[in-house]
């Protein structure tokens, strides 16, 4: 199920937007926008993995003997 969302953005915001979809980069505003969702998300998820890599790095782990160890 899709939901609508609007957005207001600045003309040249809009004028880049319009830009890139011209240019056959993406089929559409929408689907620009969803591509830079996507980006957000793909760093969010980087970020936490790096946080979490660091903690393993400082030795911030628990050894698990089972994967019921995991509850």
């Amino acid at each position: 199920m899709r939901n609508i969302v609007n957005i207001s953005v600045p003309s040249d915001m809009a004028k880049d937007i319009r830009r890139e979809v011209k240019s056959g980069k993406f089929a559409s505003t929408s689907e620009f926008m969803r591509h830079l969702i996507r980006l957000w998300n793909t760093r969010k998820l980087a970020e936490e993995f790096r946080k979490e890599r660091e903690a393993f790095r400082k030795g911030n782990y628990k050894v698990l003997k089972s994967f019921k160890s995991l509850r």
